[in-house]
């Protein structure tokens, strides 16, 4: 494992909510959610250096599921892990307990709740992949007794740190960045659209720069997908659905879907719509759904078509073979008719939080001869804020005017392969304020928005 890798991943454990986890006084034991290889056991493993004492365990081996085979109560497991590892109590010294692949023993799902009546001194850490598909209707997660946090690919920043890129980090912390740094960062972001957010290919482009180097890496994270859902399908009928949407997913990503026969197979809509969901809950997929909201809360309507995010944007572009065309684009938004800028975007908006019930969004008004669509909605202080995703003249933002004609506010965003500014835009209604971002600032946009915010108090005193 490469230094510039640990970095990244270093990083990563500071941008998460363990540090706050930790410190907390009301500190339940925490499930890591994620899928498959996108770094919760390195993530941990890099964490636990800040305790006196690790417990590592992980249940795809024999050896660590026989430590709790027999047992019920948690100080008898406990002592047990203690034995056999040949521990110090937990009491004397601070200790972190992982549990990883916890979906190989669904039952210490709900078990976790106990650590944290039993042994609240203890820190315990879970994690586990396509954690849905292993529960049964008798066992549920147990809400409100632990805390859960979401895993994703790499940001853009991470992928930064893993380049060890330090004078590029430097200038994509400072608010405003320096206008000398934008040619740098943007192509340091068409590298990031192209590999991908999935650590171990990240990893190995770090060290060795060459994209094609990379196909086995892609390869071999589709066919564990796969060969999760074979175990973990309630019956063969949903794993062959299952396995049709991952081996043909990635060539629909950022498209508006319909269940029914869904990539011309001849698989129903319920059929499709129940094993999509089931990927969106391990965190395979996301589902992007619309709202016609131009306010909060956001509404989403699950009646209309949604729109498919891929687990990560190096994905599609390996299976959809596409890899070419990002290497010699300017402006990412030619690339793919768009799809693949916007997809990035959502990876990028994705990473702003690592809560379970983060969602995305989009806008859209349908009716007769006058439709329209915001490519993403966000909220923010308030306000749901428009993302349109385009290059081209601000006169051709036709569904943001539409948009924002009858919003109670004055704040939207494009984010576009060009320079930070800030355009007033008069339309014949109303006048507003477009913060005109480069894509790669994407994941610090609500840092932007407070940014953007002050500039649009210093606009208006100019008057």
């Amino acid at each position: 494992m490469t230094i510039t890798y640990l970095c990244g991943m270093i990083q990563r454990v500071l941008n998460t909510k363990l540090h706050e986890w930790r410190l907390s006084k009301n500190r339940k034991p925490l499930l890591l959610r994620g899928a498959r290889q996108v770094g919760k056991t390195t993530l941990v493993n890099i964490f636990a250096n800040e305790f006196e004492q690790y417990i590592y365990i992980n249940l795809e081996r024999n050896k660590d599921k026989k430590l709790f085979e027999g047992l019920d109560e948690i100080p008898e497991i406990i002592q047990n892990i203690s034995l056999q590892k040949n521990l110090d109590s937990y009491k004397t010294k601070e200790t972190l307990l992982f549990i990883d692949e916890i979906q190989e023993l669904p039952h210490l799902i709900n078990k976790l709740r106990y650590f944290y009546e039993d042994a609240p001194e203890l820190y315990v850490i879970a994690a586990g992949s396509l954690l849905e598909m292993t529960l049964s209707k008798t066992i549920k997660f147990p809400v409100g007794r632990i805390n859960f946090l979401v895993v994703k690919p790499f940001s853009f920043h991470e992928f930064l740190i893993a380049l060890n890129e330090e004078k590029a980090i430097e200038q994509y912390h400072i608010i405003p960045f320096n206008s000398f740094a934008s040619q740098k960062l943007q192509d340091l972001f068409r590298v990031y659209t192209l590999v991908g957010g999935m650590p171990e290919a990240v990893m190995q482009y770090a060290e060795t720069k060459d994209i094609l180097q990379l196909a086995e890496t892609y390869e071999n994270l589709l066919v564990s997908y796969i060969d999760d859902i074979e175990k973990y399908a309630k019956n063969h009928t949903q794993s062959q659905v299952l396995r049709h949407l991952i081996n043909n997913h990635l060539n629909y990503a950022n498209e508006r879907i319909s269940f029914g026969n869904f990539a011309q197979s001849n698989y129903g809509s319920r059929e499709v719509s129940e094993a999509m969901h089931l990927l969106e809950k391990n965190l395979l997929i996301y589902l992007i759904y619309p709202t016609t909201n131009r306010q909060l809360p956001i509404l989403p309507n699950r009646k209309r078509k949604p729109r498919l995010q891929a687990l990560d944007t190096g994905l599609v572009n390996y299976f959809s073979k596409i890899q070419h065309l990002i290497i010699g684009s300017q402006d990412l938004s030619a690339v793919y008719n768009g799809k693949i800028i916007e997809h990035i975007i959502g990876q990028e908006l994705l990473t702003i939080s690592s809560l379970p019930l983060h969602k995305l969004n989009f806008w859209v008004r349908q009716k007769s001869g006058t439709a329209a669509e915001i490519d993403f909605v966000i909220p923010y202080e308030g306000k749901l804020i428009p993302i349109e995703v385009k290059a081209g003249k601000t006169g051709k933002l036709k569904s943001l005017h539409i948009f924002m004609n009858k919003t109670r506010h004055n704040m939207a965003v494009r984010l576009y392969a060009g320079k930070l500014t800030i355009d007033v835009i008069e339309t014949n209604n109303k006048k507003y304020f477009l913060l005109n971002l480069p894509y790669f600032l994407t994941a610090h946009i609500i840092s932007y928005l407070d940014w953007f915010k002050e500039e649009i108090k210093k606009l208006e005193l100019k008057k």
